[in-house]
């Protein structure tokens, strides 16, 4: 019973082997996946998808990366779509301050404006944060983002920053890198959380775990990431599965 929260199979890596990688996920036991779409494209095969599989979820919004393409139209769109029975949460976005396609302060308004669209959609939200932690943050806080809460996806910072998205009504879902042998942070954090707001995911096909590093990832991989956090947990892969797979279902209000 294992549930990959975050899957980018509506990603090109996978045009050419997608039943394949479905069909593998399902051996190593993935029970429920949510696939993520971020700009229109990827937006409308996570749909598609969703259509297709009944275990596969999507979750719709705008990355910030692109956040200087997203017109008011756009938002309409996703506002549409969050009626959809299959779409379970409004994201991924958030803040990037990694690459500079989009100046900040666009993607904070579109960061705002999707926050707003949750709390009117009454959805959760999926948190993208890459060297943006402290305004990423303040910006959760000042929408009042608690109403409806969310994934910090592919958490990546401190316990201490982990500790505070919880106050916000926020789960904390590690991916590969908390398999990385020189991974301390992320281990710290799966140790510190408690395990009823721990969430796990692949960012398929990024982030692959260990002992595949460097490959392209996959939501059957998902399995080694709840094996490193059960380890740390002193928990059977089993033991933490369930309660892995029961937390994420209460979120994106799964059945």
């Amino acid at each position: 019973m294992l549930f990959d929260t975050h899957a980018h199979l509506n990603a090109e890596q996978f045009n050419e082997d997608l039943p394949e990688v479905i069909n593998r996920a399902l051996e190593a036991g993935v029970t429920n996946i949510v696939v993520v779409g971020f700009d229109k494209p990827t937006i409308t095969k996570a749909i598609e998808l969703a259509e297709t599989y009944e275990f596969i979820h999507a979750s719709v919004g705008w990355h910030p990366v692109d956040a200087i393409d997203m017109t008011a139209e756009d938002l309409q769109w996703l506002e549409e779509l969050a009626a959809h029975p299959k779409v379970v949460a409004l994201g991924e976005m958030g803040l990037d301050y990694h690459w500079d396609k989009s100046p900040k302060e666009i993607q904070k308004e579109v960061f705002r404006k999707q926050i707003r669209l949750a709390k009117k959609v009454k959805l959760p939200i999926v948190i993208h944060n890459r060297d943006a932690t402290a305004d990423t943050v303040q910006i959760l806080k000042e929408e009042g983002a608690e109403e409806i809460g969310g994934i910090m996806h592919s958490f990546s910072g401190s316990v201490e920053i982990a500790k505070q998205c919880l106050d916000m009504n926020f789960y904390i879902s590690l991916g590969g890198p908390v398999t990385f042998k020189n991974a301390k942070t992320p281990k710290e954090v799966a140790a510190a959380i408690p395990l009823d707001r721990l969430l796990i995911e692949t960012d398929c096909p990024y982030l692959t775990p260990h002992p595949f590093r460097g490959k392209r990832n996959e939501p059957g991989y998902v399995k080694l990431v709840a094996e490193q956090i059960a380890e740390i947990k002193g928990l059977s892969l089993p033991e933490f599965a369930e309660a892995a797979t029961a937390n994420a279902k209460k979120i994106f209000g799964i059945n």
